[in-house]
Formats: C-alpha cells, structure tokens, sequence
C-alpha cells in the first residue's frame, strides 16, 4: 500500500510535467481554431523565414508555417501512441493472462515465443512488418502494436501466477467461487493498475516508433504534417542555416514525452516495487 505521505510531497518535476502535457493537449485538441490556416499550403513568397512574431517557429523550404505544421504532426503522433499502446495492451494482455492462468506447457511456449520476439530490435522488425504492408497510418499502428505487447504479456503472467498462490485466492475457490468470479473478482482488480501504467510507459515509446518510420519514409506521405516527415524535411533546410525547421517539431515532440514519461513515474513510484523493474519498458 502506498504511503499517503509520499503521495502528498509535492515533486515539482511532475507538476510541470502535467501542466505542460494538460496545455499540449489542450492545443491538440483546438489545433483547427487555433491554427485554422491550410498546415500544407506552399506560400513562396515566406520561404524560409526565421522565428518571428508572425511564425513563432518561422517557417520550411516551401513557406510552410514550422509550428503549425508540428501541432497538427504531433495531432498525428499522439493519436498513434494512443491507439496503438492500447492495440498492444490487449494482444499482450491476452497472452499474458493465457500463459499465466494456464501455465504448464502452454506458459512455456508463450513465453519462448516472448523471449524470441524480444531479442528482435524493435525498430527493424517495424520496418518489416510495414513494408508488408501498404505504407500509411494503419500500418504503422499495427507494425507498433505488434512489436510492443512483449512487456505487457510478462507483467500480466507475472501478476497472474504471484496471485494464483495467494491465500485469498484458495479461501474464494474453496468458499465456492467460479473460475470466472475468481478472474474478475480477485485477479483482475489486482492486475488492472499495472496494465494501465504499462500502457501509459509505452505511449512514449510508440510515438517515437512512429516518428522513426515517418522519418525513414515508411509513416504518412511525405505531404502531410507528421514529426517524423518535418524533421526528414528539416534536414534540407540545416544546410541553407534554417535550423529552426528541424529544431521546433524535435523540441515539442521531446517535451511532450519526456513529460509522459515524467509523469507515468510518479504513478510507478506508488506501486509495488517488485513490478517496476519489470515496468521499464
């Protein structure tokens, strides 16, 4: 059980954290009215202007408006974090949960299939499963979905297999109750906490997934906003000396993790400690 006193002691670090990321998704959410100009449309007459109070962020090669365009990409981001962290939580809740409340001959096999899975670098086998694929915004969601549940799948046969040996357990199961009541009475209750943290450390790292294959071409084509897409782009724009191309989406994209991270953290600091090794994704 946590102590309520560390509950209660401020930590800076995750104040700002939640200010910074409740602002960014307040921006996120009101891009349209709050940057209601065309974030694609080529303006000549603007080429490569630096920050100003007309363009914050000052704009690309083509007159683009660099800080516009990086709120509607990390729109984009977000939405694929999000969406996918969830795709991989459920895939890796089910084998998971199969492994643990089944164990024997079937655990095994699960988790060989786990080990194997995870000594691939993530991002290469990303790249392979969306150049399976059609290049696009669904293929980079299943191609994070399905290189991401590994972590998942261990801490819920973790949880399963701790609790299954538990003494309340054996007092529900000899007082009459069904395999069923059992799993969602006593065990999902316990297990639910660290998928959802799970879930919440793993967003972090699907955005970038996501901006890693935008920047290798294999996200969302080239034409529309994406983190990924503006840096790949920005790198033109160094060698003329309009850093601020690259510089602006790289900036908002780290903060926007790092405050994620910052913030899933403090909520692991509350948990058991025998499950936040396992929670370092």
């Amino acid at each position: 059980m946590a102590d309520l006193t560390v509950l209660r002691r401020p930590r800076p670090a995750a104040t700002t954290a939640a200010i910074l990321l409740t602002a960014t998704i307040l921006v996120v959410l009101t891009a349209p009215w709050l940057c209601p100009l065309d974030q694609s449309a080529v303006a000549l007459d603007r080429v490569a202007v630096p920050p100003s109070l007309p363009h914050p962020g000052g704009t690309d090669d083509l007159g683009r408006d660099v800080l516009h365009r990086a709120v509607y990409g990390l729109r984009v981001s977000l939405l694929v974090g999000v969406v996918a962290a969830l795709a991989a939580t459920v895939l890796g809740g089910l084998v998971g949960g199969i492994a643990g409340l089944l164990g024997g001959v079937t655990d095994r096999i699960l988790m060989r299939l786990v080990d194997t899975l995870a000594a691939l670098p993530h991002l290469l086998l990303g790249i392979f499963i969306v150049a399976m694929l059609r290049p696009g915004l669904g293929a980079v969601i299943v191609s994070i979905g399905l290189t991401h549940w590994l972590s998942t799948a261990r801490i819920v046969r973790s949880e399963l297999l701790t609790l299954r040996t538990r003494p309340f357990i054996d007092a529900a199961i000899c007082g009459g109750a069904t395999r069923t009541r059992v799993l969602t009475r006593h065990l999902l209750p316990h297990v639910l906490p660290k998928i959802a943290l799970a879930t919440t450390l793993m967003i972090p790292h699907a955005v970038w997934h996501e901006t890693s294959l935008s920047f290798l071409g294999l996200g969302l084509p080239p034409h529309l906003a994406s983190i990924g897409n503006m840096i790949n782009d920005g790198q033109r724009s160094l060698l003329t000396g309009a850093w601020w191309a690259s510089l602006v989406p790289g900036l908002l994209i780290v903060a926007v993790t790092l405050a994620i991270a910052v913030l899933a953290a403090r909520w692991r600091d509350h948990l058991d400690p025998r499950v936040r090794a396992e929670l370092d994704l």
